[in-house]
C-alpha cells in the first residue's frame, strides 16, 4: 500500500455537524463553466445547501455564445434523478436547461417521485449570448406542464415573452398571462432599458406585486440566470418564507455580478464562491 504521508487521524462514528438540505438539479452541463450545473453546485454550496446534480443535456459552449446541444435520452436522467431520490431526502429541485418536449415529459415523471417538494423553474430557452437552448415548444410545454407544479419560474424579459407568446410584452403583460399557469412569478430586469437600475419584479397568485430595485452593473453576464434561481432554490430549501428567499438570493445574485471575473473572451462569469475556501 503507498503511504502518502497524511497524519493518521482518528476515526469518528459520531457526525459533527447535520447534514445540509440537498437540492436535485437537473440541468445541462456547460463546458466553460460558467452556466448550468456549475453554476448550481456552486451557488448552492454558498448557501450552504448540498447540490445533487442530474445531467439533462451536454451543450457546446464556451462565455461567447452556444453553438450545439445534445439532449440525453430519458432513461439515463431518469437513473441519475432515481439513484438521488433513493439515497438523499431531496428538499427542492431546481431546473435549468431541458432542450426537449421529452425532458419536460421526464421532470414530470421524477417529480412523481417527489410529492410536496418544491419545483424551482428557471426556464432556460437561449444561452446569454443569444444561442437557442431549445425549440419554442419546449417553452410551451414547460409553460403547460411543469408550470402548475411549481413553486415558482424565475425566466428574464426576453423568456417571459416567450413563455407569455407576448414578442413585445410588458412585464406585467407577461406576468398576467403567466400568472394562470403558476403560483408565482419572478421576472428579472436585467433586459430592462433602465441605465442606472435593475428591476426584479415578484409577482405573486394573489395579485400582488413586490419590486426589488438594485444598481445596474456595467457588462453582459455568464450564468447569471443559472445563479438566481439556484440560490432561490437553496434558501427555500433551507426553509425560508418565499418573499425572504428572493431577496436573499437577488442580493446573492448582484454580489457574484459585481465581483464577476472574465476567464474568456466573452461574458462575466459570476463569481459565486469566495476566493479563499481554506
Amino acid at each position: 500500500m503507498i503511504d502518502f504521508g497524511l497524519p493518521d487521524y482518528p476515526r469518528s462514528t459520531a457526525r459533527l455537524a447535520p447534514s445540509r438540505p440537498v437540492v436535485l438539479c437537473l440541468s445541462g452541463h456547460d463546458p466553460s463553466g460558467g452556466a448550468g450545473l456549475q453554476a448550481d453546485i456552486e451557488a448552492l454550496l454558498a448557501q450552504g445547501c448540498h447540490a445533487a446534480p442530474a445531467v439533462t443535456a451536454l451543450t457546446v459552449q464556451d462565455t461567447v455564445d452556444v453553438s450545439d446541444f445534445r439532449v440525453l435520452e430519458r432513461d439515463w436522467v431518469l437513473a441519475q434523478a432515481h439513484a438521488v431520490i433513493a439515497d438523499m431526502p431531496v428538499a427542492a429541485v431546481k431546473l435549468g436547461m431541458l432542450g426537449s418536449v421529452e425532458m419536460v415529459d421526464t421532470v414530470l415523471m421524477i417529480m412523481d417521485k417527489l410529492p410536496g417538494i418544491p419545483l424551482i423553474c428557471d426556464p432556460v430557452l437561449r444561452a446569454g449570448g443569444g444561442g437557442a437552448l431549445g425549440k419554442q415548444d419546449v417553452g410551451f410545454a414547460m409553460r403547460e406542464r411543469l408550470f402548475p407544479g411549481a413553486v415558482i419560474a424565475t425566466p428574464n424579459l426576453p423568456e417571459a415573452r416567450i413563455l407569455a407568446e407576448l414578442p413585445d410584452g410588458s412585464a406585467d403583460a407577461c406576468a398576467e398571462r403567466l400568472l394562470a399557469h403558476i403560483e408565482h412569478l419572478l421576472i428579472t430586469g436585467g433586459h430592462g432599458d433602465e441605465p442606472d437600475a435593475v428591476h426584479n419584479r415578484l409577482y405573486l397568485r394573489d395579485g400582488s406585486v413586490r419590486t426589488f430595485t438594485c444598481p445596474r452593473l456595467p457588462g453582459s453576464y455568464h450564468g447569471s440566470g443559472c445563479t438566481l434561481a439556484s440560490s432561490l432554490a437553496g434558501r427555500l430549501a433551507l426553509g425560508q418564507d418565499l418573499i425572504g428567499a428572493v431577496q436573499s438570493a437577488l442580493d446573492y445574485t448582484w454580489r457574484t455580478l459585481r465581483d464577476a471575473e472574465q476567464p474568456g473572451r466573452g461574458q462575466f462569469v459570476p463569481r459565486r464562491l469566495p476566493l479563499d475556501l481554506g
